[in-house]
């Protein structure tokens, strides 16, 4: 399984951000692969499990989009309660996903780091690999232009062509190519399923 623990950088500065986070992740935690909802675990910290790879990806993007979080991610096991239950909140869970996601949060909130996100798991080299992918696409998401953040968002919005993302956005279908194409999209659309892949086989 997978353990998100997510700290709030920051925060003596900002204020406390969790609540605004858990609005923002409401909307994940419909979708199957959260055996765990996201909640506040101590301070400025949330925390989930998750069971799927490529909502995996996606929570850990969109946590690097919005900003101001430093994101662990934890592969391993998670151990159920002595009733043989998962526990309903992760503060109360157990195993080896949540040690390894302890140490990759730590190790995201180093001082200086461009992309303040990290992976461990029980293969260090496995896990090296998604998180230099994953780093990567989040460096491509955050030197993304506003303008090419709407043409994606469109793109997913209607959930067909790039016709149709132009039809939405009220601009040319050439327009939106052009935006996509800075945008680097292409690229990130190949490359988020070889992510999903190996952190799948990294849980294996």
């Amino acid at each position: 399984m997978f353990v998100l623990t997510v700290d709030q950088r920051a925060s003596t500065r900002r204020g406390d951000l969790v609540p605004e986070l858990l609005d923002r992740l409401a909307p994940y935690e419909e979708r199957t692969g959260v055996v765990i909802a996201f909640d506040r675990t101590v301070g400025d910290e949330v925390q989930a499990v998750l069971d799927d790879a490529a909502l995996v990806v996606e929570v850990a993007l969109a946590l690097g989009r919005w900003g101001g979080w430093s994101t662990g991610l934890g592969i391993g096991q998670v151990l159920p309660g002595p009733d043989g239950r998962l526990p309903r909140v992760s503060r109360e869970a157990s195993g080896s996903a949540f040690v390894h996601a302890r140490a990759a949060v730590e190790r995201a909130k180093t001082r200086g780091n461009p992309v303040p996100l990290a992976v461990e798991g029980p293969d260090p080299a496995a896990a090296g690999e998604v998180e230099a992918l994953l780093r990567l696409l989040l460096a491509v998401g955050a030197r993304r232009t506003p303008a090419g953040w709407e043409a994606v968002d469109a793109l997913a919005r209607v959930g067909g062509t790039q016709k149709d993302a132009a039809r939405d956005l009220g601009i040319s279908e050439q327009a939106v190519s052009q935006r996509l194409r800075a945008s680097l999209w292409s690229e990130e659309a190949a490359v988020r399923p070889v992510v999903t892949r190996l952190l799948q086989e990294a849980d294996a």
